[in-house]
């Protein structure tokens, strides 16, 4: 019997997800949260086969969630649930340690298939989501690119509408190390302002 945890905080999900599964001979539903710490002490204490992990949770996010459980669990399968299919997002979450990666919007089998997968020892991505990182479009962020302290610290006033000299007094730094902030976080998310270097932020979670 194969055992599985179900994380999610939307409860439409996650019962459509236990229903599913239960109705099969070879799965069980062991437990259901919908928060991440709640989560990790379940997984902790149940020691199911396989995690259902929705990315997007309330207090820790999915991502941190698997390179915690890897630093200790290198058996267990996770499955990450998500409404992102950009390329950035799918990568981050596999190298923090995730075997498989299904939009919300899959069908029902994908999932099935996607636990079976994952079981036998091999990665997945639903359909939508292996066409995403097997095709490549112009102007597109291939990962998530890493910023540095500062530079996030620049990217969230920038995001509050401060200037250049205002950031600079903020942080008590020169209006020039604040243009060089800015001139590498454009370059790293490769667009041509900072307005759109903040919009890729927000949608990729890092402010």
């Amino acid at each position: 019997m194969i055992k599985v945890i179900i994380i999610d905080d939307h409860p439409i999900v996650s019962d459509g997800l236990k229903n599913l599964l239960t109705s099969r001979d070879d799965m069980e539903v062991i437990a259901c949260y919908d928060t991440g710490q709640a989560g990790l002490e379940g997984i902790n204490n149940l020691k199911p086969n396989v995690v259902l992990l929705d990315i997007s949770l309330p207090d820790i996010s999915g991502v941190e969630i698997c390179k915690q459980l890897r630093k200790t669990d290198n058996q267990v399968g996770i499955i990450a649930l998500s409404m992102h299919n950009e390329r950035p997002v799918i990568k981050s979450v596999l190298q923090s340690g995730a075997n498989g990666y299904v939009l919300k919007n899959s069908v029902g089998q994908e999932i099935i298939s996607a636990i079976q997968t994952i079981l036998s020892g091999q990665k997945y991505l639903c359909s939508k989501s292996k066409e995403i990182m097997y095709s490549y479009q112009k102007g597109n962020l291939v990962e998530i690119p890493h910023i540095t302290r500062r530079e996030k610290e620049v990217l969230q006033l920038v995001g509050k509408g401060l200037t250049t000299g205002q950031i600079a007094t903020h942080l008590f730094v020169s209006p020039h190390t604040v243009e060089s902030h800015r001139k590498n976080l454009i370059e790293k998310f490769e667009v041509a302002s900072m307005s759109a270097v903040v919009n890729l932020a927000i949608k990729y979670g890092l402010i």
